[in-house]
């Protein structure tokens, strides 16, 4: 297995991905890939009688997402850790904007360890999810 080489420093920030708005569409999608058949992220009547005005997102859909918009930046074969935080909900409309930070990079020898900080923001600026990453990235001269 090849591992990617990147040049990070502390406080880099990759820019940001936005993506389409969200829609019932991609959460059914997303359960059917998964599994995860919980009828309140695609049935309007079981969201309503739940005390929801629509289904709501599938968190793990966005964190999806956000690990590989971190993966496509440092390299997939060099994640070594990743966690999420699930702050608020998403709904159907909501425009995600994904963004990261390097907090740390701490030379190994032939790799540096690089931490992210990692978030899944909406258009109304509030959070969606927040994660965080390690990853082991080759040094130059590795």
């Amino acid at each position: 297995m090849t591992t990617s080489r990147v040049s990070v420093c502390l406080g880099d920030a990759h820019p940001p991905f936005v993506d389409k708005p969200l829609s019932v569409t991609d959460f059914v999608r997303y359960q059917g890939a998964s599994g995860d058949f919980n009828p309140i992220h695609h049935d309007s009547a079981f969201a309503a009688k739940a005390g929801f005005e629509t289904p709501f997102a599938v968190g793990m859909f966005a964190a999806g997402v956000l690990a590989n918009f971190a993966a496509d930046w440092l390299g997939p074969t060099n994640i070594r850790r990743y966690r999420v935080r699930f702050a608020e909900q998403a709904w159907p409309g909501d425009v995600l904007t994904y963004s990261g930070t390097v907090t740390a990079v701490t030379p190994r020898g032939a790799f540096d360890e690089v931490e992210l900080e990692l978030a899944a923001t909406r258009q109304t600026g509030s959070v969606h999810i927040r994660a965080w990453a390690t990853f082991h990235v080759p040094t130059a001269t590795a």
